[in-house]
């Protein structure tokens, strides 16, 4: 899965490499986590579009948000089946801009964590879904989930799984749900190209979301000592923190 990620590029960069007219000005932040409002890109009258979602997917059925679990990520293998994604694949699929992402392997009992970022410097997209969940009252709330696969040979030796990364020649067969299909669109759902990720031991500190910096990319070789917990998975909350 994928639970920790980062934007580090500037913002004229990832407007570069998007392509989407918005202009939005923000630092970088270097711990994303699950329910924190997050960038993503879309299709809007065939125009792509930056905007700002909730990390963890609600699908427009459901009626109680507190009672139904949060949706960080969706499989590939199963997103054209599932009920909570089948019908964002077909007609909201979305890019999330990033730099990388984190994960955290057992080793001798210990949780330690990870990053795989670009082996080229620079930002990439992972593939996604949102969804408009709309309240009893005509409250809304855009969300969005982070679409996985089969992790690369990279990733393999620290987790089995790893965000589908869409190439820039792709993005409108993802994101233009208008013109491309399920049938197209699911042919991008692959893991990244073999030697394309850099994965190497980041420092503990990454685990408390409150720690937000570049140090955090620093690399790290956990010396013997007592086990370090790895984030626990989050409760489910629909409050929206600041963004930057």
């Amino acid at each position: 899965m994928c639970g920790r990620y980062l934007i580090a590029s500037p913002p004229e960069v990832l407007r570069a490499l998007f392509g989407y007219p918005d202009q939005p000005n923000f630092p970088p932040r270097y711990n994303v986590a699950p329910t924190q409002p997050v960038p993503i890109v879309r299709m809007a009258e065939g125009v792509r579009r930056f905007a700002l979602v909730r990390w963890g997917l609600l699908p427009s059925w459901v009626k109680d948000p507190a009672a139904f679990t949060l949706l960080i990520n969706g499989r590939g293998e199963t997103v054209n089946e599932k009920p909570a994604f089948r019908n964002a694949m077909k007609r909201r699929r979305c890019l999330f801009p990033a730099d990388g992402f984190y994960e955290w392997k057992n080793v001798g009992g210990r949780k330690r964590a990870y990053v795989a970022r670009p082996a080229v410097n620079g930002p990439v997209a992972f593939a996604g879904l949102w969804e408009t969940w709309t309240g009893p009252n005509g409250e809304e709330m855009e969300t969005a989930a982070i679409v996985t696969t089969q992790a690369n040979a990279e990733m393999a030796a620290i987790h089995h799984r790893a965000p589908v990364i869409v190439p820039p020649q792709d993005f409108d067969t993802w994101m233009d749900c208008g013109r491309f299909g399920v049938r197209a669109a699911s042919e991008l759902l692959r893991p990244a190209p073999d030697g394309t990720m850099d994965v190497y031991e980041v420092a503990p500190a990454v685990n408390k979301v409150a720690n937000d910096s570049p140090d955090l990319l620093e690399p790290f070789t956990a010396p013997p000592g007592p086990v370090t917990a790895a984030p626990a998975k989050p409760a489910h909350d629909d409050r929206q923190g600041s963004l930057f």
